[in-house]
């Protein structure tokens, strides 16, 4: 009998639950990452776009200020897909590319973009979403770009908050 419960119990483990809960970026913090990131870009004297991708990589912000150019908003989504897909920032995937640390084959994935300014979004050891910033001038490198600094401001703008959000 105890033979027959650790086998289905065993069984009822391989095959994982019909369900499973995961936790994503609100819109409402997507929101308030992404006008962080067009706000610090502002102060530096950049116009850009943002976006902000849910865990799932679909779109929940995208915000073009007045004067950043045509293609940034696609720039800007591409960046964000790219960090949340990856599970990495897109400035360490390009630097990763060009030291030949990872296939020629990752850059030529459909969507992927590998430019510096796309960072995932976490918290509480969990990848969220992403965010990307497009229309700052590179930097120094990729590793050091303009869009990546004001990525990083937007998500100083909501860490707190997505660090103690219910879980």
């Amino acid at each position: 009998m105890l033979a027959m419960f650790f086998s289905s119990a065993y069984a009822d483990s391989q095959q994982g639950s019909a369900v499973y809960q995961f936790r994503s970026i609100s819109l409402e913090m997507a929101s308030k990452a992404a006008w962080g990131a067009i706000n610090d870009c502002r102060n530096r004297g950049y116009s850009v776009a943002a976006a902000v991708v849910d865990r799932g990589g679909n779109i929940q912000v995208q915000l073009r200020d007045r004067f950043a150019g045509p293609h940034t908003s696609e720039t800007a989504y591409r960046k964000a897909w790219t960090a949340n897909s990856f599970r990495q920032s897109t400035a360490e995937l390009a630097g990763m590319l060009e030291e030949r640390r990872i296939p020629d084959q990752v850059a030529n994935n459909p969507g992927a973009l590998l430019v510096g300014g796309g960072l995932t979004i976490e918290a509480g050891g969990e990848i969220l979403g992403g965010i990307g910033i497009s229309g700052a001038p590179p930097g120094k490198s990729e590793r050091d770009s303009i869009d990546g600094a004001c990525a990083m401001a937007g998500l100083e703008t909501v860490r707190e908050a997505l660090e103690f959000a219910d879980e």
